[in-house]
């Protein structure tokens, strides 16, 4: 259960309250499109080789966009505005931690961004369609070395980031009284298993997939609770209310 929130502090979130309420429903999206990635990676499995994805982005181009994570990229632009609403409720508990936090939160999407080869292989799969067997041969070697470069250093910059940032969270919910304790412990949860990259073999891709339960239910929880501070925050506290709270000492 979460403790009351003081009037004061029902204030001080007024000015954060759009930056919640996006935080909010970014959060239950990116649960939601989750749940769609996981139906149709389970429909249509991905693609591996080459070829198969060039062949792939000519007869279903949305297919094969999907199939080289182009949904993830959405998800982590609403990863990145769930940090930043987070940030905003967890400000008063550490603005250090917060920033560090939102900071580092930031690079690990500039990381991935810079990482996913999606476009580039859409636009090598249709010059290979028309290509003669010299040009094929030289497309498919710059998509094998796209495909080896996007599980690189990048990637794995991405994921140990992402790991980092969620034990980072872990410290600020444990210690704030504005977010269900399971919270936190989902969030931990969800830090350890990110700590082992997907691209490590068989016990990467296991706890890659382990991983996605905890951060789903942290995300509807803090989701929720984002919302509803938003909600709370429509209202400031009375000017003679917070006379009265700055009176009162610490």
């Amino acid at each position: 259960m979460t403790k009351p929130v003081n009037p004061v502090v029902i204030d001080d979130l007024h000015s954060w309250r759009g930056l919640l309420r996006c935080g909010g429903w970014s959060a239950l999206a990116s649960v939601t499109l989750i749940i769609i990635q996981v139906g149709i990676f389970a429909t249509w499995p991905p693609v591996h080789t080459v070829r198969e994805v060039f062949s792939l982005m000519n007869e279903a181009p949305v297919l094969g966009l999907i199939s080289l994570d182009a949904i993830y990229i959405v998800n982590n632009l609403l990863v990145w505005l769930v940090y930043l609403g987070l940030g905003a409720a967890l400000w008063p508990v550490s603005r250090s931690v917060v920033t560090l936090a939102v900071g580092l939160g930031t690079l690990q999407m500039a990381a991935y961004l810079g990482s996913n080869p999606a476009a580039e292989m859409l636009v090598l799969g249709r010059e290979h369609a028309g290509a003669d067997t010299e040009r094929a041969r030289i497309l498919e070697s710059a998509g094998e070395a796209l495909l080896a470069a996007w599980k690189g250093t990048a990637f794995l910059t991405y994921y140990l980031l992402g790991a980092i940032v969620l034990l980072l969270l872990t410290w600020l919910l444990y210690h704030s009284n504005r977010f269900p304790r399971s919270a936190t412990w989902w969030a931990l949860a969800a830090g350890i298993l990110m700590l082992v990259p997907s691209p490590f073999g068989t016990v990467g891709m296991v706890f890659a997939l382990l991983s996605l339960l905890p951060w789903s239910v942290m995300c509807i929880v803090v989701g929720r609770r984002l919302l509803s501070l938003s909600s709370t925050s429509g209202t400031r506290a009375s000017p003679t209310h917070l006379h009265q709270n700055s009176e009162a000492g610490p």
